[in-house]
């Protein structure tokens, strides 16, 4: 098995750096024999890279502790279900697993029935194979998944147990494919410019292939915030850390690209500004792996063992400069027979101020994430930013971001009226502020939740009021029932409607952070057996403490019974899990949810007279975060299934004879 993966290892490195070679010498002769090559080669590096995934899981679920990654990350008493997520719990493995999907994207793009007889798919390819031949570098010279032990241990490290969780399945897996997801637009763009075609064709080539890698990395983020609120037993979801950083910005920077590419397709405007955001994007993907893996940043998900840094940041430092040297090269190109905004008051201009809010949002992210290592430069000592920073500095974006979602859907292009901005949002306005009065009636009173409130109302009914408008037309002319209506309205124009059903779901998250980070209330009380916590209207008995074995592990656990307003509403048991190889316990959270709110409950610490310590959470609508979580996938789907590739491949059909 030693010999098997070490040589998938080299071999993926020696063929990756052929089939770029290959590329390169077909495109430079125009020889049909060499590109051949580089496509065959491109198959060949995805066969090994799947080769080398099944040995290592392999190893993993057979506890192979000759193996110093397997000893690491895994014990004989390890579910087997966590021994195979250890693939992705350290350095080397994740490092393959990453391979593993840049060689995966790789074949799939080039063997694409879509972008068959298409000249751009050598220059595609090649680009991917920079990122593979770095990664598959790393792999051979640093973090080798396949490194030996000099002693065989009897029993494995263990997996931490933070990671001992159903989130451990999916959160990494989904960001991954995010991250390396981004590098099919960014090689997309980059062949676009070298070729130059510097119209729009690209972007509707590349579109499901973004909207696919920003789906993941939605589900990533998601999944991690939902992990993080059951599993570290804060009471939050989202705690500004580093590496959470990481991976929010690019989502922040590709959602701006999704929406201003719309404007280049009509307009042919902002051409530059989009290939800045894709490659933004791009970078920002690296410097997120180069956080996990450099250490120079704190953070709960780093790999603490990693010496990678270096390597990432030069990697990432070559690859925007060569992204940026093509881009000035062809700039000229890209100003000419630019469109030119028509008036303030349009959908155009919506949609700029949308970019720029996010673009904002990035930097403000990047700004307080990296602010520790510039205050140490400066000053020599690393100042932490912590929660509150990232929460009052991104409070006004966000609701600036809510506002223009809102105003986008309703402004016409080009230019607007002030009679057709009356007519559209003058409803949608009073309404808005009418739920804004009706929650200040029942008690709200903060000036923030309150605006809130109203901002994310105005932004669900206006694109209600959209829809409407849109079936009451359809009905008018084909005279078919309202939710015929309806159903075809959204599947004659998937693109559209799969975006405004993204909008409802960012509203319902909205709905949830809003109420969760403004009406939350935490105690922590000492109790005896039969005593109880009141907290709002919930009444909490201390019934026992007991002690089970599960394994090798001991769990303590006490049974609570809950009453709110009077009434049994269930029986809970918050836990700590002491793990029979690990010094860390692990926290179970103990949760009672609905959709008014969250009732989060954790045992602290314990005495031998039974009295325990518990803290208690009334989290108001976080329910709703996960629901709008779920909305977002869904009208993202829905974008993305079916409709028409737009029939662009014939237009380069000429150049089959040359390189494709």
């Amino acid at each position: 098995m030693y010999i098997i993966g070490t040589v998938t290892i080299y071999l993926g490195l020696a063929i990756s750096i052929y089939a770029l070679i290959a590329f390169i010498i077909g495109i430079r002769k125009q020889e049909q024999k060499w590109v051949s090559s580089g496509k065959n080669s491109v198959m060949t590096m995805f066969l090994l890279s799947s080769i080398a995934m099944t040995l290592l899981f392999l190893a993993l679920a057979t506890d192979q502790y000759q193996f110093k990654y397997v000893s690491s990350y895994t014990s004989s008493d390890l579910p087997l279900l966590y021994k195979l997520c250890a693939l992705w719990a350290g350095n080397a493995g994740s490092l393959l697993l990453w391979t593993f999907f840049l060689t995966m994207y790789n074949a799939m793009v080039t063997f694409s029935k879509k972008m068959k007889g298409n000249p751009m798919v050598p220059y595609i390819s090649s680009i991917l194979l920079g990122n593979t031949i770095f990664f598959y570098f790393v792999l051979a010279t640093t973090a080798q998944p396949f490194e030996l032990n000099e002693i065989i241990p009897a029993d494995g490290k263990g997996l931490n147990p933070m990671l001992q969780d159903p989130g451990m399945i999916l959160h990494p897996v989904t960001l991954y494919l995010g991250y390396v997801g981004m590098a099919v637009p960014f090689a997309f763009a980059i062949s676009a410019l070298i070729l130059k075609n510097v119209d729009a064709f690209w972007i509707r080539m590349t579109r499901r292939w973004t909207l696919i890698a920003w789906l993941f990395l939605t589900l990533g983020n998601v999944i991690g915030g939902w992990w993080a609120y059951l599993e570290l037993g804060w009471g939050g979801y989202w705690a500004w850390d580093p590496v959470e950083n990481a991976s929010f910005m690019p989502w922040l920077t590709v959602t701006a690209f999704l929406h201003s590419v719309m404007i280049q397709e009509r307009k042919q405007m902002l051409k530059v500004w989009n290939l800045s955001l894709i490659i933004l994007t791009y970078a920002l993907t690296l410097f997120g792996t180069f956080l996990v893996r450099s250490g120079v940043l704190s953070s709960v998900h780093a790999f603490g063992d990693s010496n990678l840094g270096t390597y990432f940041l030069i990697f990432m430092a070559f690859a925007v400069i060569f992204a940026m040297y093509v881009m000035m090269s062809r700039y000229q190109l890209l100003k000419k027979d630019s469109g030119q905004f028509e008036s303030f008051l349009s959908k155009e201009s919506s949609f700029l101020i949308n970019n720029l809010i996010l673009v904002g949002a990035t930097f403000a992210v990047f700004w307080g994430t990296i602010f520790p290592l510039v205050s140490e430069a400066v000053r020599g000592t690393k100042v932490t930013v912590g929660i509150p920073f990232f929460n009052t500095v991104m409070s006004p974006i966000f609701l600036g971001l809510m506002f223009v979602m809102a105003i986008c859907p309703l402004i016409a292009w080009q230019k607007s009226s002030m009679k057709n901005l009356q007519r559209n949002f003058l409803i949608p306005a009073i309404l808005a502020i009418v739920v804004a009065i009706a929650l200040f009636v029942f008690g709200i009173r903060g000036a923030y939740p309150l605006i809130s409130f109203g901002i994310v109302s105005f932004m669900l009914l206006t694109h209600i009021l959209e829809i409407y408008r849109g079936v009451m037309a359809r009905r008018s002319v084909t005279k078919e029932a309202y939710p015929i209506a309806l159903v075809r309205l959204l599947t004659k124009n998937r693109r559209r409607y799969g975006g405004y059903i993204v909008h409802f779901g960012i509203a319902l998250m909205a709905i949830g952070i809003i109420g969760s980070q403004n009406f939350d209330v935490e105690t922590m009380k000492t109790v005896g057996v039969g005593e109880t916590i009141e907290v709002e209207d919930y009444k909490i008995t201390y019934k026992q403490l007991a002690q089970r074995r599960e394994g090798i592990n001991d769990v303590v656990y006490a049974t609570l019974e809950v009453e709110k307003n009077g009434k049994n509403v269930g029986v809970i048991q918050p836990e700590k899990v002491f793990f029979g190889n690990q010094q860390q316990p692990s926290t179970k959270v103990a949760l009672i949810s609905s959709w008014q709110e969250d009732l989060y409950t954790v045992i602290s610490a314990w005495e031998q007279d039974m009295r325990a310590t518990f803290v208690v959470r009334i989290n108001p609508l976080v329910k709703w975060i996960w629901t709008g979580g779920f909305v977002v996938v869904f009208g993202t789907l829905f974008a993305i299934w079916g409709g028409k590739y737009n029939q662009i491949t014939p237009r380069y059909t000429g150049a089959e004879r040359k390189v494709s």
